[in-house]
Order: structure tokens, then sequence, then C-alpha cells
């Protein structure tokens, strides 16, 4: 199965707030500058997140993004649900529906595969993505203001 770029983008942000020390605070512009993506990609995917509750942002002076209690237990599968917003791999209707629609066996196959696909997701949540050797990695990317 193959993410889309926003939820990506998003779940780096997540990983990203997950080693700030408590008390820290990143921007929406740190934080694309330090994954290298463009501002406003970033802005969309943080605005989502906030509405997610996983991210909090605060505003002033010294304001800046924290992850929420909830989003650091965060199941990385729901996540990714809320995220892809719960589209199928394939679909057989549209415009031009699909001739086999009607006796097509792939439709459910690679139903049950994306649904193994997010079971997989749904054992870890999002602390558990920034253990081991990828924490200092993601603290190397950029810290907050000084």
């Amino acid at each position: 199965m193959r993410l889309t770029k926003y939820t990506d983008l998003a779940l780096r942000a997540v990983m990203r707030l997950a080693v700030v020390d408590d008390g820290e605070l990143l921007t929406t512009r740190e934080i694309s500058e330090a994954m290298r993506v463009p501002y406003t990609h970033m802005a969309k995917a943080i605005a989502h997140l906030q509405h997610l509750g996983v991210v909090e942002a605060r505003r002033g002076r010294n304001g800046g993004l924290t992850l929420t209690g909830t989003g650091r237990n965060t199941g990385v599968g729901s996540l990714v649900r809320d995220l892809e917003g719960g589209r199928e791999a394939v679909t057989c209707e549209g415009d031009v529906p699909c001739p086999l629609a009607g006796g097509c066996q792939l439709r459910r196959a690679l139903r049950e595969a994306q649904d193994a696909f997010y079971a997989s997701l749904d054992q870890l949540v999002v602390n558990d993505l920034v253990t081991s050797t990828t924490g200092p990695v993601l603290l190397s990317l950029g810290g907050p203001r000084d």
C-alpha cells in the first residue's frame, strides 16, 4: 500500500514533535525546513493534525507547536486512516465503472490487504516511531528557536 505525500508529511511532523523536550515548541516553518518540504504543504498537514487533537498550537511571540498527550499515544493505524480519509486501494465506480465490478475478486482481496496493513500499524503508537535510532536523527534535523 502506498500512502499519500500528505500523510507522509503529517507523520514526519508528528515524529519530529514527539522528540522535542517538554516545554519546547517548534513552528510549522521550522518543521517544514527540517523536513525539506514546502511550508504551505506542511501548514495544511499541521492544521489537520490540530483538528484531530494530535497537535496543539500556541500563539504569540513564544508560541509554537507541541504534540498533545493524546497525540503521543495515538495509534499509528488510526492516525493514518484519518489522514488518508478512508479511501479504498481501488475503486470500481466512477464516470466509467469497471466492467468487472460484478464478478471481480480483486477489490475484496485489496480491501483485505489494506485491512492487514492498518492492523499492523494499529500495534504502534506515535511514541513507538521515535525510539532507538530514529529519535537522535529527528533531533539532528533542527531544534527549537533560541
